[in-house]
């Protein structure tokens, strides 16, 4: 793992406690010879995250759309900064460039952008591990429903616990360095798997 990507909100959310875990996980990167890959902000947990990983003597790869640059909000001081046409391109080049992806607190754009990466690889288009840095029990509804899904019968169990949950960096990092991707169909059912041979 030479790289991973981190996903988090624009806003710096109401409690301290995001901006202190945003700036361990930058040390963290940083320390442990990885480059960041993110979306390029200078505002919320991706300025504070990117600046950490920098101060720390880091590299950070910034992947931004040319609309939030002429909004002002691309981080001037990474790195590199690439300036890409669509949040579209934005998912992909950051897959490129990223071994693996992890979600601080954040919005509607930090979740789009997880879920996403599960579901590529959940069709075998990408075999990237995927996990949520949690604070303060943030991403524990979400988990509840992710739980949900399998109970449900519309997730894969093994799928499931292919995702990394938790609030301990240094064990997150040492799970991604090992990963190793489940193979578990995306078919519940073996008449469906059947069907697609």
């Amino acid at each position: 793992m030479r790289s991973i990507c981190v996903y988090c909100g624009s806003s710096t959310g109401n409690r301290p406690a995001y901006a202190e875990r945003a700036v361990a996980l930058g040390d963290r990167i940083a320390k442990q010879g990885l480059t960041m890959v993110y979306g390029g902000g200078n505002v919320g947990l991706m300025g504070i995250v990117a600046d950490a990983v920098l101060q720390a003597g880091g590299e950070v790869v910034g992947v931004i759309p040319e609309q939030l640059v002429s909004w002002e909000v691309a981080h001037k001081g990474l790195t590199r900064l690439e300036v890409v046409g669509s949040m579209h391109e934005r998912k992909m080049r950051m897959f490129d460039l990223s071994d693996a992806f992890v979600a601080l607190p954040g919005g509607f754009g930090t979740l789009d952008e997880m879920f996403e990466m599960l579901t590529w690889r959940q069709l075998g288009i990408g075999n990237k591990p995927c996990a949520f840095l949690d604070v303060e029990d943030f991403f524990e509804p979400l988990i509840g429903m992710i739980d949900r899904m399998v109970a449900e019968r519309f997730l894969h169990a093994a799928q499931r616990a292919d995702l990394w949950h938790g609030d301990d960096i240094d064990a997150m990092l040492a799970w991604m360095r090992d990963y190793s991707p489940s193979s578990a169909s995306k078919w519940l059912d073996e008449k469906h798997a059947m069907a697609r041979r």
